[in-house]
């Protein structure tokens, strides 16, 4: 293998398992599998990565939410929501695969991680200066009530296939995050 940079060993090792996942469950695949399809010695993946499940959230944070950062700092949130849907259906198999994986860590619970980190960033840099009229209201907890209800329609989509159009289903969701609950039953 020709000398690689730390981003390029890192794009190499996720291409790897997503291939491998294409065919198998994620829980079934090996450290040694992923380092072998992408043709580097396991000591390489773990300079690199802990586990496959930090590998998994470099990919859900380098594929899907660095490309959305910048339009939620802006509060372009149903270009963001359609630009992850579109990045998630780019690799339809692994997502599949990826919501499907059970043990101890679930995509759930990854994802969630993953996209309330990002989220409380965004908030924690836009409330600078400001007060809270309610003191629940931290910016830990409006990103964790958001990155839940994010990765609710990211999983449910998945679910059901990624039938639905990312556009269709970004519209979706900017429509049930900016109405109250009786808004929405009322308007169904």
């Amino acid at each position: 293998m020709a000398a690689q940079g730390k981003y390029e060993v890192d794009r190499l090792l996720a291409d790897s398992l997503k291939e491998l996942a294409a065919k198998r469950p994620i829980e079934k695949i090996t450290i040694k599998e992923i380092t072998d399809q992408a043709g580097v010695i396991r000591p390489t993946f773990y300079n690199h990565f802990q586990d496959k499940f930090e590998l998994i959230e470099w990919i859900i944070g380098t594929d899907l939410l660095e490309p959305i950062q910048p339009l939620l700092g802006i509060g372009m949130i149903s270009e963001a929501m359609v630009l992850l849907f579109t990045n998630m259906e780019k690799d339809k198999a692994f997502y599949t695969r990826l919501a499907k994986m059970e043990g101890p860590v679930t995509f759930h619970d990854v994802a969630e991680k993953c996209v309330g980190e990002v989220l409380y960033g965004i908030i924690k840099e836009q409330m600078t200066g400001k007060k809270s009229k309610h003191k629940w209201l931290t910016p830990e907890i409006i990103a964790a009530y958001y990155a839940q209800s994010m990765c609710f329609a990211a999983e449910g989509w998945i679910s059901m296939g990624m039938t639905i159009p990312p556009e269709e289903m970004a519209e979706a969701y900017q429509y049930i995050i900016t109405r109250s609950m009786t808004e929405v039953i009322e308007e169904l």
